[in-house]
């Protein structure tokens, strides 16, 4: 069975990263799928350790830090996601 774990982005470290943490460890074979990443600002081994898979977004401009004026194209990167499942 394939396993995919999504995440918002993955920027910081706080309490949804904690959460994600856990999944990581339940799972750690799965592709993690993330709309940004910023893995020097990411604390957890097991979450950095993983294979994660970003959007297009990651490649725009700023877009590790000023990732929420993208907001529009939130949208349109998972209707892209799920025309790949």
């Amino acid at each position: 069975m394939k396993v995919a774990i999504i995440h918002d982005w993955l920027v910081n470290s706080g309490g949804g990263e904690k959460c994600l943490e856990v999944l990581c460890e339940l799972f750690p074979h799965a592709d993690l799928y993330t709309l940004v990443y910023n893995p020097g600002r990411i604390a957890s081994r097991r979450i950095t350790s993983m294979n994660v898979k970003t959007s297009f977004i990651q490649n725009l401009p700023f877009a590790k830090s000023k990732y929420r004026y993208f907001l529009p194209f939130f949208p349109l990167y998972c209707l892209f996601a799920a025309s790949v499942f």
